[in-house]
């Protein structure tokens, strides 16, 4: 390699610093009361440590990322596998300082690195990214991010050297704090920037005299002052964005907040929410323009809704794709299930997973479908369960009609083809298949196929016994009589 390109990779790396993301994630949330891993605990419809990790990843390349695991790691591990970032494992749990300790060998090699906390969903990639740049700007060996909150009960207070100063003094807990201490409502967040050269050259200074007998990476302040290092606070202008879920009523006022801001974030985009505090939309979902949603709904999962729908109230859809125009009737389920454009559901239906619902098809009151294709223009309107069945388009199922597709040790399949009119009641014993334009007839049990342009009736011949119901009245009530 040339003089010239080492001197321009060495501009280059002095220009972008390696900067890593470490994720507090080993945690067993003793507050929660739960068996579950607290960062496991879902709002907005994904678990907390997910939205951190999105936010993370939009400042650094998920490789860059560093969640450290511990309680249940195994099931954190699997839980956000997909998201391609690494993980190092905190085996005891001693501290936050500890966790650091344990990451020494994946972090060295960085310049900076950012720690986050799992259980702090509502923090933004763009404070993320303020709070880096004024670490670096400020040269600091340890930047802070603080907030100034109108009752700071519970937190660690912020002492800085002077009134308008960056820097930092100490980090006092409360329950450490003289009176004086605790009237200052600036607080630390558990969010910090170190240099990494300062953090991992001054860590081994951190001690247990504690009533946990843990190491606190709040200390380090304490520890790279006396060092003569720079440590400096960054405070947010959104103190909501550092709140943690320590107790599930701090995860239900957090899953309140995500969640209409998800709601806020759709009307913005062009889409009509009447009530939206009574509706549960997941942070994942996406809805077209002029959709109208009605009070309860609840949309979620990776759930896709085109433009110009209309949710109606009580409906649930969860992870499924919903075209253009489309209409779902009040109290509908849509489960992993695919609409297409103007399609019309329910009231009352029941699109189980693997259904795909054609264009202007329409599934109404009280159907069940699974493993469902549907195709343009098809009805099945009421009382009917169709599954594993592949029905064609134009075609008309009747009220009542079954796809009779369990044997008791496996499913197997109908096939209904373009334009076939099911009557009501008919039960279709599968496998079976109805051809193009074939009838069956009412009340039907089909067990055969049925050739296309026929009809098919099979049901016993209609009898009656003139005077049979006058003669049994008479019967019962000579009986009553003796």
């Amino acid at each position: 390699m040339s003089r010239l390109k080492k001197e321009a990779l060495s501009v280059a790396h002095a220009r972008a610093p390696r900067i890593a993301v470490a994720i507090m994630a080993a945690g067993k949330g003793t507050r929660l009361k739960s068996k579950h891993p607290k960062v496991l605990h879902e709002v907005g419809g994904k678990p907390l440590l997910t939205h951190v990790i999105k936010a993370a990843t939009q400042v650094v390349p998920a490789q860059a990322v560093y969640a450290i695991i511990g309680h249940e790691a195994d099931r954190v591990r699997q839980a956000v596998a997909d998201t391609g970032v690494n993980f190092v494992l905190q085996e005891p749990q001693c501290g936050t300082g500890h966790a650091l300790l344990v990451s020494r060998e994946a972090l060295d090699h960085y310049d900076h690195v950012i720690v986050l906390s799992g259980d702090a969903p509502l923090i933004t990639p763009q404070t993320i990214q303020r709070l880096c740049d004024f670490h670096l700007a400020k040269k600091a060996a340890m930047t802070l991010l603080a907030a100034e909150l109108e009752n700071p009960t519970g937190y660690g207070r912020v002492v800085r050297g002077k009134p308008a100063s960056d820097e930092v003094k100490d980090i006092v807990e409360e329950k450490a704090a003289n009176s004086a201490q605790r009237k200052i409502r600036e607080i630390n967040s558990g969010f910090y920037v170190f240099d990494t050269k300062s953090l991992f050259g001054n860590i081994d200074k951190l001690r247990t005299d504690n009533p946990h007998r843990e190491f606190y990476l709040t200390d380090m302040a304490d520890v790279l002052t006396k060092a003569r290092r720079k440590v400096v606070a960054f405070k947010t202008t959104d103190p909501s964005e550092i709140l943690g879920s320590n107790t599930r009523a701090e995860m239900a006022e957090l899953d309140t907040r995500v969640r209409m801001a998800k709601c806020h974030q759709l009307m913005a985009e062009g889409v009509t929410i009447f009530y939206p505090q009574t509706c549960v939309i997941d942070s994942d979902v996406e809805v077209g323009v002029d959709t109208t949603i009605e009070p309860f709904v609840q949309i979620l999962g990776k759930t896709r809704i085109g433009s110009d729908c209309r949710i109606r109230s009580y409906s649930v859809v969860s992870d499924s794709e919903i075209g253009d125009g489309v209409l779902v009737r009040p109290g509908s389920i849509v489960d992993g299930a695919r609409v297409g454009k103007s399609a019309v559901i329910g009231p009352c239906s029941h699109l189980r997973p693997g259904s795909e619902i054609g264009e202007g098809a329409h599934v109404g009151n009280f159907v069940e479908t699974k493993k469902v294709r549907m195709g343009k223009g098809s009805k099945a309107n009421h009382l009917t369960y169709l599954g594993d069945a592949e029905i064609g388009e134009d075609v008309n199922v009747g009220a009542g009609t079954i796809t009779c597709n369990y044997d008791g040790s496996h499913k197997h399949r109908t096939v209904i083809e373009d334009g076939a009119f099911i009557g009501s009641d008919a039960t279709l014993v599968a496998p079976v298949r109805v051809g193009r334009g074939a009838y069956v007839g009412a009340g039907s049990c089909i067990t055969d196929d049925v050739p296309a342009e026929s009809l098919a009736v099979g049901r016993a011949r209609q009898t009656i016994k003139e005077g049979w119901a006058r003669g049994k009245r008479q019967e019962r009530a000579a009986g009553k009589t003796k």
